[in-house]
Formats: structure tokens, C-alpha cells, sequence
């Protein structure tokens, strides 16, 4: 029924019928000349590299990773159970309580406030860290609060 010779629209298959067989075959009739153009081996072996890198080239100085909190780190402050990470972006600043030694479920703390506003708050039992808590404030004072057991840490007023 579809053979070369005399195909559904007769004597030289569809691409007469349709216009399309001529000097150059179809691929010329629709505009492509040459051969098809294909990715390059060399490319879909480097894309894959490239995409790996990506999450090594994100903005430096974040501290997303390591303590839940975005920015850079503004204030540390060290007790004898563990410390107290206080982070600032530009307009939030952000805090967490990290264990000194991580393993066994203790009471954990961190509060964070800032200047005229309510004081945010984690409080529970964790084996690791307390947070993170974040508080709008831009262009004010803040304070903030660690502990870890009965040991705990407090800031004052700070990046005012």
C-alpha cells in the first residue's frame, strides 16, 4: 500500500504530492541544508560537570547550611555546654543555640528580640540546637538569649 514507487498520493510518495521533492529533496524545500546538526558528544559530557558546580559557586559568606540561619554571622557568643550563633542579613537578623557536645536529648533554649518589638523564642528538648528564631530588624538594637541545660548566655543589646 505505501511502497517507494507509487505510494498513497501516486507516482513519488507524499513529497511530490505535497510539493516538497525537487532539486535538494525535502530537508531543502523546508529550509534546512546540510545535514543535521547535532549536539556535540563533548557537550552533553561537560553539562553535567557544569551543574555540579553550581551549588560550589553560591553566594559565599551564608552560614544557611551549617546553622539553619541566612546571613552572615554578627556575634558569637561561648558557655560551657556550647554557644550561642547570632546572624545578620539586611534586614533580619537571626539566632540559634548549638550544643557544644551533640548526642543525648537536653533542655535548649534561644530567644531573640528586637528593639520595641516581642521577643520570638524555641524552647524544647533537642540533641543538637535550639532554632534558629528570626525577628525583623532593620535599622534597630537587638538581644538575645542561649541555654543549654542550666548553663545559658545573653548578649545585651547588640548591633545597634
Amino acid at each position: 500500500m505505501f511502497d517507494r514507487v507509487a505510494g498513497p498520493a501516486g507516482p513519488g510518495g507524499p513529497e511530490k504530492a505535497a510539493g516538497l521533492s525537487g532539486p535538494g529533496g525535502p530537508e531543502k524545500a523546508a529550509g534546512l541544508s546540510g545535514p543535521r546538526r547535532r549536539l556535540p558528544l563533548v557537550g552533553l559530557l561537560v553539562l553535567p560537570l557544569l551543574a555540579g558546580l553550581v551549588p560550589l559557586l553560591a553566594a559565599p559568606g551564608t552560614a544557611q547550611a551549617a546553622s539553619g540561619c541566612s546571613g552572615r554571622p554578627a556575634k558569637t557568643v561561648g558557655f560551657s555546654t556550647g554557644e550561642l550563633r547570632v546572624y545578620k542579613s539586611r534586614a533580619h537578623v537571626c539566632a540559634v543555640t548549638v550544643a557544644k557536645k551533640p548526642g543525648k536529648r537536653r533542655t535548649m533554649s534561644v530567644t531573640l528580640q528586637a528593639r520595641g518589638g516581642r521577643a520570638v523564642s524555641d524552647k524544647g528538648s533537642y540533641t543538637k540546637m535550639a532554632g534558629p528564631v528570626t525577628v525583623n530588624a532593620l535599622n534597630r538594637c537587638v538581644r538575645a538569649t542561649g541555654a543549654i541545660g542550666r548553663k545559658s548566655v545573653a548578649t545585651g543589646w547588640i548591633l545597634c
